[in-house]
This record gives C-alpha cells, sequence and structure tokens, in this order.
C-alpha cells in the first residue's frame, strides 16, 4: 500500500522543487522515493491553469 503524505509536506515538496533543488535531492532527503514528487509535479501541472492573453 502507498504511503500518504498530509497536504501540507508536499506543497512543502513541491515549492522546494520549484524553487531548483533537484528532485533526486529532495527525495533523498526526505527519505521518499523520487517518483513520488514526479507525479506531484505532474500532478500539479495539470491542475494549473495556463495564462495566456485575451
Amino acid at each position: 500500500m502507498p504511503r500518504s503524505y498530509p497536504p501540507e509536506f508536499r506543497h512543502r515538496v513541491l515549492e522546494l522543487v520549484k524553487s531548483g533543488r533537484p528532485v533526486r535531492q529532495v527525495a533523498a532527503e526526505l527519505d521518499m522515493p523520487s517518483q513520488t514528487i514526479y507525479v506531484w509535479l505532474r500532478e500539479d501541472r495539470a491542475s494549473t491553469p495556463v495564462w495566456s492573453p485575451a
């Protein structure tokens, strides 16, 4: 069964990666699979509206 992470933790992990930290480094420091972070990034991008000028 996959491990569950609190939303606040997920948000902080995404902020670390978006600030330029390598996914593998963040994953290693937090003792979690890097694949989980990649999935979160993909989901975050899919749920973020893309702004375009009208």
